[in-house]
């Protein structure tokens, strides 16, 4: 069960190893729905990379998104937050999503059940919110 994130020298892990995604969602960002109460939104211009294939561009302030519809079920092998402001998804089958920060716009943000938040800032640095496994 992902309950902390963890800093590294330039990015951090979030902690999302093992869920799936349960749901997709379209309004005016892109919402992935995770199991155990988890949500990651994109809300500005992201790559996804299938296993085979080329990348795809999304737009979710176009609902250009149809290519993340085939993330429905995926797990996440792992979900990083790069400290310049990247979001990182990599899933089992080997599709990766990618999403930079945006100097005008909060480009994504990833939600936690315990009141956990990680957003870009509009500089592409990261604001980070979360109880440590001490509970401070």
């Amino acid at each position: 069960m992902p309950t902390a994130f963890t800093e590294r020298e330039d990015h951090w892990v979030l902690g999302l190893h093992g869920l799936t995604v349960t749901r997709v969602s379209v309004d005016h960002c892109l919402g992935l729905t995770l199991d155990q109460d988890w949500l990651i939104t994109v809300g500005t211009p992201a790559e996804l990379l299938p296993p085979s294939g080329p990348a795809r561009r999304l737009d979710p302030r176009t609902q250009d998104v149809a290519p993340a519809l085939a993330l429905f079920g995926s797990e996440v092998r792992s979900a990083v937050a790069a400290k310049s402001g990247t979001l990182r998804l990599e899933f089992t089958d080997g599709t990766v999503l990618t999403c930079p920060s945006d100097p005008g716009h909060e480009a994504w943000q990833v939600n936690g059940p315990h009141r956990q938040l990680v957003v870009p800032t509009q500089g592409g640095a990261l604001a980070l919110w979360y109880t440590d496994s001490s509970g401070a």
